[in-house]
């Protein structure tokens, strides 16, 4: 009787691991069709390429905020990275006339720069990286804004389009780089050691640590790489929008976050995948393009995104919740 409950737990238990698995793609699946059904124009070609290169720039940056979640951490200024680092290279480009051969690589220098910044002081000051990256977001942001002086920032080469504005065949440039940076995440994450070492960090710091695992260099590393990938962010953004603006880059944060818990993350670490996150982003992206064809005014989609992140959390610790009392069951049994 006992082995029979056990197996019970057992099939229940995986049951439920994989309907949390496939959760996201589920609601994704459904939201295609039901927006498909409401606005016959939804599943067009035309419409899916705009839909997707509109979501690539935060499913850049949403690969760098997974790397730190799934360590435990929490990236909340990434968004102000992209706004300063896009001032500051329109700046070199406008201002300076630096080549961008010379600007793009200075501005994912400053972009890592600023990831170690926020690294270091996670470690040094032993806090939360949330309140270390909301602190350094407002500064990264006011230093944007000083550079910029309230100016939109023209002038740069025609060739700098081709990031932003340019076609590979018939898909647009940042889907490319979307799709690169999202494998390598994944490759990164499930067939290194180093992606191992990032699940341990988020699932147990103190057993990482004691097996062997520089726990606060890998801590730094991970800012470091969620800052260059701003960068790149960064580049594609001031390419599409082809002026330097401070409003640049203003809420990617929120839609990278969303997304990690949309598609798996957990606010606690040790879990997520580059999978689930692109399926969060996606999600986020058929909201957005759903609500824009009709004709949705702005503190409306704000209100639906609002609703949709506060959704992802509350499932997030209805998983917690859930497997804490899997788990006690199964020692009673």
């Amino acid at each position: 009787m006992t082995n029979l409950t056990a197996t019970f737990s057992n099939m229940r238990k995986r049951t439920g691991t994989e309907m949390r698995k496939y959760a996201p793609l589920m609601i994704l699946i459904g939201l295609v069709i039901l927006f498909t059904i409401i606005s016959p124009n939804f599943l067009t070609s035309r419409n899916l390429i705009i839909l997707i290169r509109q979501v690539s720039f935060a499913a850049i940056s949403a690969v760098g905020v997974g790397f730190v979640m799934i360590s435990g951490g929490i990236d909340l200024s990434i968004g102000s990275q992209i706004v300063m680092t896009n001032v500051v290279l329109a700046i070199m480009m406008a201002y300076w006339n630096l080549p961008m051969s010379v600007a793009i690589p200075l501005t994912l220098l400053l972009g890592t720069t600023l990831g170690l910044i926020n690294g270091i002081l996670s470690v040094k000051l032993n806090v939360h990286s949330l309140i270390i990256t909301l602190g350094t977001a407002s500064i990264y942001k006011g230093l944007g804004y000083i550079f910029a002086q309230s100016r939109n920032i023209m002038g740069f080469p025609d060739a700098f389009r081709w990031f932003g504005q340019g076609f590979i065949g018939p898909i647009p440039v940042p889907i490319i780089i979307m799709i690169i940076i999202a494998l390598i995440g994944s490759f990164i994450l499930t067939k290194t050691y180093f992606g191992r070492y990032i699940f341990a960090l988020g699932g147990n710091e103190e057993a990482a640590r004691l097996a062997g695992v520089n726990t606060k260099r890998m801590k730094i590393l991970l800012f470091t790489i969620c800052g260059f990938v701003s960068g790149i962010t960064s580049v594609l953004l001031l390419s599409r929008v082809f002026a330097g603006q401070v409003f640049t880059g203003q809420g990617v944060e929120f839609d990278a976050l969303t997304a990690a818990l949309l598609g798996g993350f957990s606010f606690k670490g040790g879990e997520g995948t580059i999978f689930g996150l692109m399926t969060g982003i996606l999600i986020i992206g058929v909201l957005n393009n759903a609500m824009q064809l009709a004709s949705f005014p702005d503190f409306s989609q704000n209100v639906v995104k609002g609703a949709v992140l506060l959704a992802a959390v509350a499932f997030d610790v209805y998983q917690k919740s859930a497997k804490s009392k899997a788990t006690v069951k199964n020692l009673e049994v």
